[in-house]
This record gives C-alpha cells, structure tokens and sequence, in this order.
C-alpha cells in the first residue's frame, strides 16, 4: 500500500522538529515555577516572559498584551465572555456573531444568553462571506462585543475583518477575531488592525495540543473566566505552561518567516486538486471558490455521494480528510456553515474537506484526487446498476 496522505491540517499539524527542541530543556532541568523566587523560578519567568516577547512581535502587539491560553477555544470564549461580562453593567447587553463561526465563539455567545444578554447572529452571502450590511444592522450601541472569523476553519473563506473591526468600533463595541485558521495564512497585525480581541492556537501551525494566545489590545476590559491567582496580571490565574510557552513562541515565529513562501506553495497545491477534482468529477462543487480564500483549504462536495462512508473510505485507502471541523466530528445535523451558506442539506452531507500543510506534496495532490474520483466512480457505477 502507497504511504498514507495527511489532508486535515486544519485539524491539526505535527509538532515542528524545532519546536521541540525548544521546549525539551523545560522539561528536564530548567524545570522551575515562574512563580517562584529562587533561581529555578527566576530561570523559568525569564524564560516565559521571553516567550512572550516572542509571540508578541508576531502579532505586532505588546508583551503585556499577550496572555497564554490552552488553546483557541479557551482564548475564544475569554475574549467573548470576558468582554460581555465586562461590559453589560454599562447597558452594553448584547453580543454580535455571524452564523458561520466556530463553535467555541457561538458557544460562548449562547452562554450569554443564558446569563441574560442578548445574541445577534449576522448573514454570510453564498460565497461564504460575512454580509456586512447585516453586520452593520446588528452593531447596534447596545453591544458590548463583536466577534468574527479571520478565517473560516471549514471553507477557508477570508472575512473583510479590517473593514469590521472599524465599523464594530465605531458603535463603540470591542471587536474580536478568532485567528485560528488564519495566523500564519493571512496578513494580520495588532499595529495596522484595530481589533481589541484575536485568538490563535498553537497546535495548527506546528506548536503542541495544548497552548495558544489571546491578544489583549492595552485598556480593553475583560472579565477573567478563572480566579485564584495573581498569574498573567490575574488575567489567567494557575501555574504557566513555560515549556509549551516556548514551544508556541518558537512556532510562531517560524509560521511567519515562512509565511508568504509557504501561503504561495499551498495556494499552488489546493488549485491542483482542486483542478483533479473537477476534471475527473464535472458535477463536484468547490465551496467558497468565488469569494477571498485562504491557501490550506480545499472544501468539496459531490452530489449523490454519503459523506461519512466516502471519508471512511478515503481513510481505508490511506487518504485522512475531513467532513468539516473536526471539533465537530460526530455532531449530529450536518455543517451549520454550509447551512449558513445555502448549500443544498444533501449536498452538504457530501462534503470532504482537504486541508494542507507542511507535508503536503504535489504528489500528495494526485493521489487523493486519484482515490476520491475511484471511489466516486465505484459508487455511482453501483447505484446504477442496483
């Protein structure tokens, strides 16, 4: 059997070899708390605050903007919670989302809710992009946070969040990006954007399960979701993670260096399965193609096809993709971003996404393009014939 092909890097990314090296010491003997005033502890906060230094150029932000989280769906919900909290005693009561976000962000919006505010869910046009005169409708002086998409983890398509931002501001509402899928695919920087709010997770682009950042832009009130502890100016209270600090910070900077080579090479690649694709499948449907895409990902559907058995069957021939989010994996009612969009149900419920990467190779390309139109072929030539 050829060697397996990974295609849902939008899942997850193996942890870059140099990342690893950066951590292994904080592992072993500079093993000290931060917290800590002796010389273990000195080591280890000169260590973190470092890293933090680190992370913070990437973003073009402050080193005490920058506060460690376990990951985005913790910075996502700190970013959104926390801002609502903040906010509401002021009469700022609602918060605006779009219907094609990540789960962590509509979660933490539906909690609001729950905790007596108000959610207001703006449209996307058919391309996948966030319709802003429904945005605009939405950001009323009543809300206290905005929260939109960099990029979207299913489709790949790229939000206008400059233009949002300046319109959330200009109501006077703090506006949050979750950065997820596009730290490191898009051109984003604290100093140029006037986002309040952006969340990335380090495990997306090379760094371990576990560590990622929420950016804090200076003055910007948030709520703390946990308490107990003076640690990351209260904002975060518990003992930091300094290894997987030096890991996202060592992540981070590589995924910038790169940045433009690698968006230039995956933008290449996707084209040409997608080109695969669509020549071997005439009727396959390509979401998002017409609207601003980032380079990762490929999001696919064929009519007629169940989109479950062909994954498990991509699987089975050594080709790992997804139907969409994997934080979604095994939900029940299908896409709510390809619903958001329009999609025909059953064609949403044929829908593979690919998801590039590093390892990813032209060669790589041809071969799912090869397994899907077999397989595809397979399954129409049989339910013909029954």
């Amino acid at each position: 059997m050829a060697d397996p092909v990974y295609l849902d890097h939008a899942a997850t990314t193996p942890v870059r070899p140099e990342v690893l090296a950066a951590m292994l010491p904080f592992f072993g003997a500079t093993f000290g708390n931060p917290s800590s005033t002796h010389r273990w502890g000195r080591e280890a906060r000169a260590a973190l605050d470092e890293a933090r230094e680190r992370v913070a150029v990437c973003l073009g932000a402050h080193p005490d903007e920058v506060c460690f989280t376990s990951g985005g769906t913790e910075a996502d919900n700190f970013a959104v919670l926390g801002a609502w909290r903040a906010r509401r005693a002021s009469g700022r009561t609602a918060v605006v989302t779009t219907a094609i976000e990540h789960k962590a962000v509509l979660g933490a919006a539906h909690q609001v809710v729950r905790e007596g505010g108000e959610e207001r869910v703006a449209r996307v046009t058919r391309d996948g992009v966030v319709d802003e005169q429904s945005f605009d409708e939405l950001a009323r002086d009543d809300v206290a946070v905005c929260s939109v998409m960099w990029v979207n983890n299913e489709v790949g398509t790229v939000q206008p969040v400059p233009s949002l931002a300046e319109l959330a501001k200009a109501r006077g509402a703090l506006f949050h990006t979750d950065a997820v899928q596009g730290f490191g695919k898009v051109d984003l920087d604290a100093r140029r954007t006037p986002f309040d709010l952006l969340s990335i997770s380090g495990h997306k682009f090379g760094a371990p399960k576990g560590i990622g950042a929420l950016f804090i832009r200076r003055g910007t009130p948030l709520e703390p979701l946990l308490h107990g502890g003076t640690q990351d100016r209260g904002r975060r209270p518990g003992t930091e993670s300094v290894a997987f600090a030096v890991g996202l910070a060592k992540a981070c900077e590589l995924v910038i260096a790169e940045r433009e080579a690698e968006c230039t090479r995956l933008r290449a690649l996707r084209d040409r399965l997608e080109s695969l694709v669509l020549t071997a499948i005439p009727d396959a449907v390509v979401h998002g193609a017409a609207a601003p895409r980032a380079p990762h990902i490929a999001s696919v559907s064929i009519p007629g096809m169940d989109g479950e058995s062909l994954l498990m069957a991509l699987d089975l021939r050594g080709i790992a993709c997804s139907g969409g989010s994997a934080c979604q994996s095994g939900s029940v009612g299908g896409s709510h971003v390809l619903a958001a969009m329009g999609a025909n149900p059953e064609l949403a419920g044929a829908t593979v996404r690919f998801s590039l990467g590093a390892l990813s190779t032209a060669a790589d390309m041809d071969r799912a393009a090869d397994v899907l139109s077999t397989l595809v072929a397979r399954a129409r030539s049989m339910s013909a014939a029954s």
